[in-house]
This record gives C-alpha cells, sequence and structure tokens, in this order.
C-alpha cells in the first residue's frame, strides 16, 4: 500500500484546471478509475466547467467544485455514474483528484474535490481518478481562501478545465483560447 500517488504515466490523459488564482494540472488514472476518467473528461470536453466557482473549501480536508455557478445555483448535470473504489491502489492522498457525490454512493456526477491534506477515512468510500501533478501552491491557496457561509469563500474562486492535449482546436471553434499547454 502506497502513500504517496504512482509515477507520472504519460499515457494518462492531463487536464489543466484553470482558476482564478492559477492553473492547477491533473493526471487522471484511466486504467485503475476508467468510469470516474470518462465521466470527467466527458464535462471536460462540453466545457461544463466554464464559470463554476470552487463553492466548498475546508481547509485541511479538500477544495470542492465543478456544480454551481457564482450565485450558487446548481448546474444541470448528466446522469450519475457507479461508485468505483480501487483500494489500496488509489488513495486520498494529499492533493487527490476525487468525485463528489451525495449520501448515496452512486450519485457522483460533475463535482469533484482535490484533498488538502492526505484523507485515509475517505479512501473505501469516494472514487479517487486523478491526482494533482502541478498547481499544488494554487491548491493550497484555494484550501486557505478566508470562507464565511457554510465553508464558501467570500471571494469567487472562478475555475475552467480544458485538456492538455486535443482540444485547441474545438477551443478556438468555440471562440475560446486553448486553456492548456
Amino acid at each position: 500500500m502506497a502513500d504517496q500517488p504512482p509515477p507520472t504515466d504519460p499515457s494518462n490523459p492531463r487536464v489543466k484546471i484553470s482558476t482564478s488564482l492559477g492553473d492547477i494540472t491533473v493526471e487522471l488514472f484511466a486504467k485503475e478509475a476508467p468510469i470516474s476518467t470518462k465521466n470527467f473528461l466527458a464535462y471536460v470536453n462540453d466545457g461544463f466547467y466554464e464559470d463554476l466557482v470552487f463553492h466548498r473549501v475546508i481547509k485541511g480536508f479538500m477544495i470542492q467544485g465543478g456544480g454551481m455557478d457564482a450565485s450558487g445555483k446548481s448546474k444541470k448535470t448528466k446522469s450519475s455514474i457507479k461508485l468505483e473504489i480501487n483500494y489500496p491502489t488509489l488513495k486520498h492522498w494529499n492533493n487527490a483528484l476525487a468525485m463528489a457525490r451525495t449520501s448515496d454512493p452512486n450519485s457522483a456526477t460533475g463535482q469533484f474535490y482535490i484533498c488538502h491534506g492526505a484523507q485515509g477515512s475517505l479512501d473505501k468510500n469516494y472514487a479517487v481518478f486523478g491526482v494533482v501533478r502541478e498547481g499544488s501552491k494554487v491548491v493550497e491557496a484555494i484550501a486557505t481562501t478566508p470562507t464565511d457561509r457554510p465553508d464558501q469563500p467570500k471571494s469567487d474562486i472562478t475555475s475552467t478545465a480544458a485538456p492538455r492535449r486535443g482540444s485547441a482546436r474545438r477551443r478556438r471553434a468555440m471562440g475560446h483560447p486553448p486553456l492548456f499547454v
């Protein structure tokens, strides 16, 4: 059982999540978590994460986004996916990327969270499907942002996401500059 994420695998997809505080690049574990990876990439490729906010921030626990706009309104999602646990291969390490859900284990849709510190108590209950490879300082900045209402940042932290590879043509066609390197 590894206490650290697996080494970088160049065959895994990477997604850059551009936020108002900087960029976070995540590697998705396509082989180990195919359902969650496919689901997340479908939302990314549809432009779902454009102009959404990190709406739940708990220092020492996690930052959550992918579902609400700045007004707090939930964005319409696709159908939920089946809970996909691959423990002990994938764990809630510091900077792990996982699917957020309700109390129903099979309710994950577009919301995700990034762990701020290791969260081993979540390992057998939530689907880890990636890890931050670049931008941990941005995760730290978001996680330590002042909050007011129940764990909501006092200032909006907006996000967009775009695949690192293969999306430039699509974004240009939509009138947006590429967000990947």
